[in-house]
């Protein structure tokens, strides 16, 4: 079992940067892969960045060089440092895991971008 936490999220002016965190606790020794989705108002969940135990990543056509995923393997934590938030950003942003097959998600934290 994997329990997943988020920090970070906040309302911030379009241009602006935030810092996700999501740290991993239970029963397990090293995470295959975390990352983060998000979800706005009416839309369907989506990808937006995920990070191997290795350190392969792979983002989302919309955020790729403006967000950045890494990971702390020592203390099961993987991070999204936001840059140049845009209002089409706002979502809930949730944490996830893939270990052995399985999935695990937070319960999100939600981003809000104002223009």
């Amino acid at each position: 079992q994997v329990q997943l936490v988020e920090s970070g999220g906040g309302l911030v002016q379009a241009g602006g940067s935030l810092r996700l965190s999501c740290a991993a606790s239970g029963s397990f020794f090293s995470i295959n892969a975390m990352g983060w989705y998000r979800q706005a108002p009416g839309k369907q969940r989506e990808l937006v960045a995920t990070a191997t135990s290795g350190g392969v990543t792979n983002y989302a056509d919309s955020v790729k060089g403006r967000f950045t995923i890494s990971r702390d393997n020592a203390k099961n934590e993987v991070y999204l440092q936001m840059n140049i938030l845009k209002p089409e950003d706002t979502a809930v942003y949730y944490c996830n895991a893939v270990n052995w097959g399985r999935t695990y998600w937070g319960k999100g934290t939600l981003v809000t971008v104002s223009s």
